[in-house]
């Protein structure tokens, strides 16, 4: 069975691309922090690659923006690559099959705070205690 479920927040709005057959295809990356941290350490967020298609990756790009907590349900996939040096790559990404709003709609995709750019840029976010909204 490969079923995968994040609980996380977005690092930046997602890109809408055009696939195959005029189809969506949507893509996010999801910090997810850890549960746990061991004694005298900060959590750890882990940053997952999201990809959406069709009604799924519309749905993405009309109400998910940066900063959004999101609940997503999916598969994870493996894809091995050769990069340009000739050396294989292999890179993790989840399948999106379902995707749920975890902290309410937002109406306005534009309407984060420039503290949540500042948390972002500056390196992982330790966990959702630390997000200002």
């Amino acid at each position: 069975m490969n079923k995968i479920i994040l609980l996380g927040r977005l690092t930046k709005d997602p890109e809408i691309l055009i696939g195959k057959n005029e189809n969506k295809v949507g893509r996010f990356t999801l910090a997810v922090s850890r549960r746990y941290a061991k004694e005298g350490e900060e959590k750890i967020t882990d940053f997952f690659n999201i990809v959406t298609f069709g009604k799924s990756a519309e749905f993405v790009e009309k109400y998910f923006g940066k900063g959004q907590q999101v609940l997503v349900l999916g598969r994870a996939e493996l894809n091995q690559y050769e990069d340009e040096d000739g050396n294989n790559k292999t890179s993790l990404q989840i399948i999106a099959e379902e995707l749920n709003f975890a902290d309410g709609k937002k109406e306005d995709k534009t309407n984060n705070t420039d503290e949540f750019n500042n948390l972002y840029e500056n390196g992982p976010i330790a966990n959702d205690d630390e997000l200002p909204f």
